[in-house]
């Protein structure tokens, strides 16, 4: 009995002008990605650039519009499926439109979802965030991938790179450059010296710091820091055990969450959930079931009573 084949879905999120278009077409024009196979394009969206019908017709893709979230219902996507009988998809999705599991849920059986790819305009990231934070989240939170286009000397990557990891840490993230612009793809100095005896982390660098320890935990194997963070004790923690951290805000007042890295030491025993404190201590790296990975585990030298900051939440900036 022959298999049921199984038909790779690659859906596209950003805002409109985010560049969704233009990667779909360089996609399609890349070597390693196209070699004869038959591409259904469903484009939930109309912008400022258009799918060039030549360059579809050479690399063997056909195009359908869709207009309406309305419009996606089970039996659209399977009367394309059986119309056009594709060797796989490309969803160009409306940035407006909230996605959920819609979209799977209606989707033919034969469709597999294999990569989620979301464009931002990195010249107007920073203003989005400000003013629509929750919807600009909700276009890569659960993303694959998320690259960043238009990028020039004034775009910061920390921020850019810090703001996704915090809701979507295994993203893959890239960088590309504004058209005319060279573009320098390594990451942003830090604001604290990583080569210091201490690494001394400011409260408004705590968010880049712990973020960058989350993604290179190496890069601080062996070595201490020093920071102030509020006491996190969980009901079944070890005495000796706490997890000193901030609260962070992701993307709005509604998007919350305690970050922070678990510490061990005898001193840990002496306070309690929401004591403010300074902590001095040695970076290790260990395999942590909490994490479910190897990850920073840091080992108490020094903990003190510590004022709270001025502004107690982290911002990724």
């Amino acid at each position: 009995m022959a298999q049921p084949r199984e038909i790779p879905v690659y859906l596209f999120r950003g805002f409109l002008e985010s560049g969704k278009t233009t990667f779909i077409m360089n996609t399609l024009q890349d070597p390693y990605f196209y070699n004869g196979e038959r591409t259904l394009l469903i484009a939930c969206e109309e912008g400022e650039e258009e799918y060039d019908p030549a360059i579809l017709a050479r690399h063997n893709t056909v195009l359908v519009n869709v207009e309406e979230q309305e419009e996606l219902t089970a039996a659209f996507l399977e009367e394309c499926n059986r119309k056009y009988k594709p060797d796989r998809v490309m969803i160009e999705y409306n940035g407006t439109w909230v996605l959920g599991d819609t979209l799977m849920i209606v989707s033919p059986d034969d469709w597999i979802y294999v990569q989620t790819i979301c464009t931002v305009d990195a010249s107007t990231y920073k203003s989005y965030m400000s003013n629509m934070g929750s919807m600009m989240v909700e276009q890569y939170r659960d993303a694959d991938m998320v690259l960043f286009n238009r990028c020039d000397e004034n775009s910061k990557k920390s921020f850019m790179r810090s703001n996704v990891k915090a809701v979507n840490r295994p993203a893959q993230i890239l960088y590309e450059a504004a058209e005319g612009h060279e573009f320098d793809d390594s990451e942003d100095d830090l604001p604290f010296d990583v080569n210091a005896n201490v690494i001394d982390i400011a409260d408004d660098d705590y968010g880049l710091w712990y973020m960058d320890a989350l993604d290179n935990p190496d890069k601080y194997k062996g070595k201490t820091v020093h920071f102030k963070a509020m006491v996190y004790k969980g009901p079944h923690f070890a005495k000796n055990v706490i997890v000193p951290g901030r609260h962070a805000m992701t993307c709005c007042a509604d998007d919350i969450a305690f970050v922070g890295f678990m510490c061990k030491g005898d001193v840990c025993k002496e306070f309690a959930k929401r004591d403010w404190v300074y902590v001095t201590a040695q970076v290790k790296v260990e395999f942590i079931p909490a994490y479910k990975e190897k990850g920073p585990m840091l080992y108490a030298q020094k903990i003190e009573k510590a004022q709270p900051p001025e502004e107690q939440l982290v911002y990724f900036t």
